[in-house]
């Protein structure tokens, strides 16, 4: 479901999004959990890594900090390598 954003609003947020995306601990994190998965590609099916609990979960269940949301878990460095 997506947000109902003004025109302005929604290139601002794309800005926003691509600058975080871009960030070097992002970057970390997405490369290693794509070596994962092509280490394990069955045990990675339809999962995401969780850097917090260095395991696969589903990805409802990565997003939001397991239902505790993320504000604690903000500015915490995980493993990447």
């Amino acid at each position: 479901m997506t947000q109902k954003l003004s025109p302005t609003a929604r290139r601002d947020k794309a800005a926003r999004d691509k600058a975080f995306a871009m960030t070097p601990a992002r970057k970390a994190k997405k490369a290693h959990a794509e070596r994962l998965k092509r280490q394990n590609p069955k045990q990675s099916e339809n999962k995401d890594y969780d850097h917090k609990d260095q395991r696969y979960e589903s990805a409802a269940q990565n997003r939001g900090n397991d239902g505790k949301g993320t504000k604690s878990e903000s500015n915490n460095n995980y493993k990447t390598n």
